[in-house]
């Protein structure tokens, strides 16, 4: 019992798993005299003791912190647990996805290859790692990562397709889209995608692949690239909440690009929360280079002083952005 709800926090799917996984450590800790097989002492048993409460006490930090995205905080707080007891794979996983929240690749990689050194089939870990080589555009080995994960659980295999059309392996594509067509376990959107590629003399790649609102949407759950996003939120500008929502991620994976601090403050706009839009606005316009941006984002900056009633300040954005030329 104890190990499946570990193993609800590898998923990354339910928020709540975390505690549960926090529980378990609990038990791992105090029940388990292995993990101090090189730093207790047999005759100081409350020192052992102590050391599990503190560990405890800095991973369930590093775990709330993570929730509301203080990444920092959660890695200061990891790297406290790692000097209490050394090389956890719980904490080198937790070490990856916070570095990977923070769009740094190289540290997120580095730390959950340490814990695949130590459980090298696990699943949710292996995922993890495809999200990163993703992520770095790295196909080549996220197809390797992947075609391991769907040996493991063959119900992973879609995300191989997604895989070899990302790398341009069409030949791949069609033959692994066919096995799951005879196995009667291709989704309706892979389906779809089949029936694209066979009406097709000369197939593009580039055209074939999963490029409306959803299937971009499913392509960013495995793979956080600002491509993807870019193209997801120039799609929902009729939808707010998707907007609201793509945007506000796209602050924390992407905060040196213009354009997500832009349609965060759209999205706010519509939601009448002129003041956070405004300051949106004002915290991306820092990072504008091209002229024809800087004008969107002086013409929604006017659009949030109207809606707090300052018509001074409206009135000169608006005629800030009449001035530039394009």
């Amino acid at each position: 019992m104890i190990q499946k709800l570990a193993l609800q926090v590898y998923s990354g799917k339910k928020k709540y798993a975390e505690m549960l996984f926090f529980l378990f450590f609990v038990w791992l800790i105090l029940g388990n005299s292995k993990v101090f097989s090189q730093d207790s002492i047999p005759d100081k048993k409350d020192l052992t003791e102590e050391k599990s409460i503190q560990f405890q006490e800095f991973f369930f930090k590093a775990l709330s912190e993570k929730s509301i995205e203080n990444y920092q905080k959660a890695i200061e707080n990891l790297e406290s647990c790692n000097q209490i007891i050394e090389n956890q794979v719980a904490v080198f996983f937790e070490f990856s996805k916070n570095y990977f929240a923070l769009n740094n690749t190289a540290l997120a990689k580095e730390y959950i290859q340490r814990a695949l050194q130590k459980e090298p089939e696990n699943s949710w870990m292996l995922k993890h790692l495809v999200a990163i080589y993703d992520r770095e555009s790295n196909f080549s080995e996220a197809i390797k990562t992947q075609q391991k994960i769907a040996t493991i659980n063959p119900k992973e295999r879609e995300n191989l397709v997604r895989l070899y059309l990302m790398n341009n392996q069409l030949k791949e594509a069609l033959a692994l889209v066919s096995i799951l067509e005879k196995e009667s376990v291709l989704s309706s959107e892979f389906v779809s995608l089949k029936n694209r590629l066979d009406n097709s003399k000369v197939p593009d790649v580039k055209e074939i692949k999963l490029d409306d609102v959803e299937g971009l949407k499913g392509q960013f759950e495995n793979n956080k690239s600002y491509e993807i996003l870019e193209k997801i939120l120039q799609k929902s500008d009729n939808n707010m909440d998707d907007l609201l929502k793509f945007s506000k991620e796209g602050i924390t994976l992407f905060p040196e690009q213009p354009f997500v601090y832009l349609q965060y403050g759209k999205a706010l706009i519509s939601k009448k929360e002129f003041q956070k839009a405004l300051n949106s606005l004002k915290n991306g316009l820092d990072f504008v280079i091209e002229t024809s941006m800087e004008k969107e984002f002086y013409i929604e900056m006017a659009k949030a002083f109207k809606g707090l009633g300052n018509s001074i300040e409206e009135k000169k954005f608006e005629q800030k952005a009449t001035n530039l030329k394009i």
